[in-house]
């Protein structure tokens, strides 16, 4: 078993400690996280299904508009989740832009070293075959 911990991207940890140290987002990602699980779909099978059959005999208004407020809260979770993930993307493609760069500096400085040593060797070997 490999317990070598994985690297991740310095974007994805930076991201990670914004979110682990406010308090808000911590509880907009559990939420997001449960309901897009299994169990909040249970949940609610469960709990409309009680409703409907025991709790009030005429559920349709009053489980109308619990569903229509929880469908706006539940609504308002994805578009935060989807701030975050646009956010977050943002901020990778701007730190794998800067890391690009440097590269490509760093390459194209690496090939005038390559060209001017060629240049050099070039007129050593040529200067050394000619005739005196």
């Amino acid at each position: 078993m490999n317990t070598t911990p994985t690297a991740h991207h310095p974007v994805v940890v930076s991201q990670r400690a914004h979110r682990a140290s406010d308090v808000q987002l911590r509880i907009a990602d559990s939420i997001t996280a449960f309901a897009g699980s299994m169990r909040f779909v249970y949940l609610h099978v469960l709990v409309f299904a009680l409703w409907m059959t025991v709790l009030e005999s005429k559920p349709w208004p009053t489980l109308t508009l619990a569903v229509s407020l929880e469908a706006i809260f539940l609504s308002t979770f994805v578009m935060i989740g989807q701030t975050r993930q646009a956010a977050f993307q943002q901020s990778k493609a701007d730190h794998d832009f800067v890391e690009q760069e440097q590269e490509l500096k760093t390459n194209t400085s690496l090939t005038r070293a390559i060209h001017a040593l060629t240049v050099e060797i070039h007129e050593h070997v040529i200067q050394g075959s000619a005739p005196s």
